[in-house]
């Protein structure tokens, strides 16, 4: 554990902050956009990590099934990694009490990633059960990303906070074909963890085991940050811990989606966008409109939305916010492994029964710490444009005068009927601080 230093001992540099106006519009850069975050210096937001756990409330003692044949009992989804809880077994698993045992995947076998599906060398587990303050997680299944490097982290945060990437053996092949895998197994700051035995054929499925299960991955951990396998982190992980979890006194964070509120609405636009199958967007939503599932309105309020942006997931590892990522993984194994969808209800049937809440922060607050990439195959299709538009239009041929000593002239291209003459007052070069300049936070 760190030693820190009495946090009174600093100023507050955030104590008068406040967001500054928005910027104006710029036609060049529409969508969603990071906002001014506040965050202390390093030093002083390890100095406000909290010496001991928060309380959980009502939850004290949490256990999980373990089965070695898992028997299906009902007609849906679900897997023998999940262990197939049944309608009541869901059902009671929201009735919190002091002592609770539940299905948190990893059914079979004598601990996770150890013959249970999702399966870890023995090497990793090891180092996985070692005491840490903090760790970051994400994974790449399928080859579906591109690894990002974390920067701007400060000497602690190496000395301390060890960074794991969980992959597959696709993902493992690729990173060694490329070179980009040392002898240590690292990429750079990330540890990369290799599963064997996917419980799922569909890749973004398996990696929800990670982004949900982590307290049953890693049981010896205080705090974790996730973030999916397409984002980079550029702020200090302590800083991030210090604004999103110990400042707001909170126990899990995770951003509220940048444009829909409503679980209806996102339903139908996971519809749109091809997501997952209609049929079984739809059987999942009717399902939850059975169990009183409502549209957003701000009679909710204070929850301010019931649809995360679920990309980065900040959380305190006690047993009120494990029990939490269990039972939404419970949902995803259950229904569709779109978890948006089932983020609400299981949100809202814990703080029904006791006092704890979830701290959706500002999209774009997110979008400050953590810079988006584009998955793997559209890269490649980007790349790919690139080169057939560099062969559909070479560049132009040098013309030398054999009379001439001057050196070669480039022939500029025809201009096509139409096409407008270029003219120089129409391309003036933009001055420091003039109207084309921005500021990017």
């Amino acid at each position: 554990m760190i030693q820190t230093k009495d946090s009174s001992a600093f100023p507050d540099p955030c104590r008068n902050f406040a967001f500054p106006p928005p910027p104006p519009g710029d036609r060049r850069r529409i969508g969603p956009r990071p906002c001014p975050v506040c965050y202390v210096p390093v030093e002083q937001a390890i100095a406000r990590m909290p010496r001991v756990p928060s309380v959980s409330p009502g939850l004290q003692h949490l256990t999980y099934f373990h089965e070695q044949i898992p028997m299906k009992t009902e007609p849906h989804r679900g897997s023998a990694f999940g262990g197939y809880p049944s309608l009541v077994e869901r059902n009671a698993s929201f009735d919190i009490k002091e002592s609770m045992t539940v299905h948190c995947g990893f059914v079979q076998g004598c601990r996770p990633g150890d013959r249970t599906g999702f399966d870890i060398d023995a090497a990793d587990l090891k180092e996985m059960e070692q005491f840490h303050d903090v760790i970051v997680a994400s994974a790449i299944f399928g080859n579906y990303d591109v690894i990002q490097q974390p920067k701007n982290w400060g000497k602690t945060t190496r000395e301390k906070v060890p960074f794991y990437m969980f992959v597959d053996e696709e993902t493992e092949a690729s990173l060694k074909n490329s070179s980009l895998l040392d002898s240590r197994n690292r990429v750079g700051l990330w540890r990369i963890i290799l599963v064997r035995n996917v419980p799922y054929s569909d890749a973004r499925r398996n990696g929800k085991v990670p982004k949900l299960l982590l307290h049953r991955l890693f049981p010896n951990v205080r705090y974790s940050i996730w973030i999916d396998g397409k984002l980079q982190l550029i702020v200090d992980p302590y800083q991030i811990l210090e604004r999103f979890l110990w400042r707001q006194n909170a126990t899990f964070a995770i951003s509220r989606h940048y444009r829909r509120f409503d679980v209806f609405e996102e339903a139908e636009a996971n519809k749109a966008a091809g997501k997952y199958d209609n049929v079984s967007i739809d059987h999942q939503i009717d399902f939850y409109k059975k169990e009183g599932l409502t549209a957003y309105s701000e009679a909710k309020l204070p929850i301010t939305s019931d649809v995360p942006e679920g990309c980065v997931i900040i959380k305190e590892h006690i047993p009120i916010t494990n029990l939490f990522t269990c039972l939404w993984f419970n949902e995803v194994d259950r229904f569709t492994s779109r978890d948006q969808l089932s983020f609400s209800t299981v949100r809202d049937k814990l703080m029904a029964k006791v006092s704890w809440n979830v701290n959706m922060f500002l999209d774009c607050e997110r979008r400050n710490f953590v810079i988006q990439a584009y998955h793997r195959d559209l890269l490649e299709q980007r790349a790919h444009m690139t080169v057939v538009r560099s062969h559909a239009h070479p560049p132009p041929a040098f013309v030398r005068d054999s009379s001439s000593s001057k050196p070669p002239v480039r022939r500029p291209p025809k201009r096509g009927k139409g096409e407008r003459k270029s003219n120089s007052r129409r391309h003036r070069k933009v001055g420091s601080g003039s109207k084309g300049s921005s500021t990017t936070f």
